[in-house]
């Protein structure tokens, strides 16, 4: 607690420093209120932003969205990500692991092969709460309750929002009741809201995969447009293609 009120405290320039992305995914939508966005990606080139390869339509947590816990820390005076909420988290993240129902996925990105034993912790009270865990290494009993099995699809064939997904760094050190489990995944359908997560078609996800470079260091930014107009220039983000 007491790390996340000295955060609080740091100016916004100081924040910026921290910002050494070469690529960035950027989700923005109208308001806190939209449950439907807009993702681009950008990338550093001789020193220049300049718009990435992937633009798409997501769809966010069926609540809207709420300040999360990452490199840019949540703010007093709007709401704040809570385990539940059905919010997706806004600020700026790092980015995990791929992981999916495949053996191998087309993406320099570390990947983790999902199999029926995969989980991720949404209870509060686990001490593995919003990390992955294997219920045939930490035990069938340490994963009861969870309510994210990675595996979707060996419980209702088809269900593919896991097919392909990526790790979102949000509440990275794993404060109870602050939200879990965030993802950018394969939507259910257009329209279909999440419970937190990002979510697209697949075409896009696996285009947005396989052009992501650990080595550029990627960073997600998720806000509404005019939050992020008004943050960008003293964060340092660039301007967002027209």
């Amino acid at each position: 607690m007491y790390r996340i009120l000295l955060l609080l405290l740091l100016p916004l320039k100081v924040m910026a420093a921290d910002l050494q992305a070469r690529q960035l995914i950027v989700v923005t939508t109208g308001n806190w209120q939209a449950t439907q966005g807009q993702l681009q990606t950008l990338e550093q080139q001789d020193g220049h932003w300049r718009a990435g390869p992937v633009a798409t339509p997501v769809s966010l947590g069926r609540s809207g969205l709420a300040w999360g816990l990452g490199i840019y820390p949540q703010q007093p005076l709007n709401p704040q990500k809570a385990e539940g909420d059905g919010k997706t988290p806004a600020g700026i993240f790092a980015l995990g692991s791929a992981f999916g129902y495949a053996p191998t996925l087309k993406t320099a990105l570390p990947y983790l092969a999902t199999s029926a034993s995969s989980y991720c912790m949404d209870v509060p009270a686990s001490p593995y709460y919003n990390q992955l865990v294997d219920s045939n290494q930490v035990g069938q009993a340490a994963v009861a309750g969870s309510s994210e099995p990675l595996r979707l699809d060996l419980k209702t064939p088809g269900d593919k929002r896991y097919q392909e997904a990526l790790v979102v760094l949000h509440n990275p050190a794993n404060i109870k009741n602050a939200g879990s489990c965030i993802f950018l995944h394969v939507w259910k359908g257009p329209g279909e809201t999440t419970a937190g997560c990002t979510a697209m078609a697949e075409p896009a996800l696996q285009q947005l995969l396989g052009w992501l470079d650990p080595k550029a260091s990627p960073m997600l930014v998720v806000m509404p447009k005019p939050v992020y107009w008004r943050l960008a220039p003293k964060l340092g983000l660039p301007r967002l293609p027209q």
